[in-house]
């Protein structure tokens, strides 16, 4: 096969349509992501197969598997809309406007900092498009593996030379009680007593769940009683109403703390202390706008650290009203 066929046979929507494909390993669910009918979505990789000569997916029962020509493609496919990335930046640095696509995921805990490092990002780059993905560790680890996202924001990254790690800001976890709580009235409770209680707590996957198993089992301290609920808002009402205690980020029960609707109980070794960091597989180099971004929030750390550090307060204005920009 010569390289005019396949140039003059391939187009960018058949590889944009094997990329969702690749990615979610399901038709269905990259049409569902591209707004396209399944049938639509067979026909461009049909389409795109032929124009290869190679099979890229094959159905075993309703599980689809990806072919080696398929993981080939992927890797020239990411390069190809790499280039396609940076071309659009450049163009767009020469008209002095700045455009493109920041597609990020983030785990649950991190979106108590996330939409304030892109309320000050877009307030300077406002032609950028944002699309945030929120989800638990284990998923956000898989998002990572698949390179789904241009960056992953989560804290607990596991270690792996394969992967570009910038940490951004302190997660402290803290164990929180509701008001006059019997345990407040202790001397010097610890994880055992606090064990006693029903304790609250996220769904096997998330990373606040797996810090505190991990020190409860440093500790020797079993967990039996547990309720588990999907978020940590829910986790948050839940204390309030009584119904159990538990362990949140400090970011996600700082206002209930100040107000004296929640109480933070001192634990030996609390409060956990992790650290939020931006992930990306190093492989894979950041796209014009990720670089964008990483740069962005690095120039800026001093002032987000020390906005999250303080007691809860608006952040100064940056003269953005947060209106789109309307053409004349």
């Amino acid at each position: 096969m010569s390289s005019p066929t396949l140039l003059n046979r391939l187009t960018f929507r058949q590889l944009q349509v094997f990329q969702a494909v690749h990615r979610q390993r399901s038709y269905s669910r990259a049409a569902e992501q591209l707004g396209l009918t399944q049938p639509a979505v067979s026909a461009q990789i049909r389409q795109l197969e032929q124009a290869l000569r190679q099979p890229l997916f094959k159905y075993a029962g309703k599980t689809l598997h990806v072919l080696p020509a398929a993981d080939t493609l992927a890797l020239s496919t990411r390069e190809i809309f790499g280039q396609l990335s940076r071309l659009q930046m450049n163009l767009s640095n020469i008209n002095g406007k700045i455009t493109g696509q920041l597609n990020l995921a983030a785990v649950s805990s991190a979106q108590y900092i996330v939409p304030y490092l892109l309320a000050r990002f877009r307030a300077s780059y406002p032609d950028i498009h944002v699309r945030l993905k929120v989800c638990n560790r284990s998923q956000a680890l898989e998002r990572l593996a698949e390179q789904q996202d241009d960056l992953v924001i989560m804290a607990m990254v596991p270690e792996d030379e394969r992967l570009a790690v910038m940490p951004i800001l302190d997660n402290e976890l803290v164990a929180v009680v509701w008001p006059e709580h019997p345990l407040l009235d202790m001397l010097s409770p610890t994880l055992t007593d606090f064990a006693r209680h029903y304790v609250l707590m996220r769904e096997p996957g998330s990373g606040v769940r797996n810090a505190f198993e991990q020190l409860a089992a440093y500790q020797k301290v079993a967990l039996p009683h547990c309720i588990e609920l999907g978020t940590n808002e829910a986790i948050k009402q839940g204390v309030m109403a009584h119904l159990g205690v538990a362990v949140l980020p400090r970011l996600a029960v700082q206002l209930e703390l100040e107000q004296g609707l929640l109480s933070a109980l001192s634990l030996p070794d609390f409060p956990i202390r992790r650290a939020w960091c931006m992930v990306y597989q190093r492989e894979r180099f950041p796209t014009p706008v990720a670089e964008l971004f990483l740069r962005f929030v690095r120039e800026h750390l001093a002032e987000y650290q020390r906005h999250f550090k303080g007691p809860a307060s608006p952040l100064p204005s940056h003269g953005v009203a947060c209106l789109p920009m309307l053409s004349s």
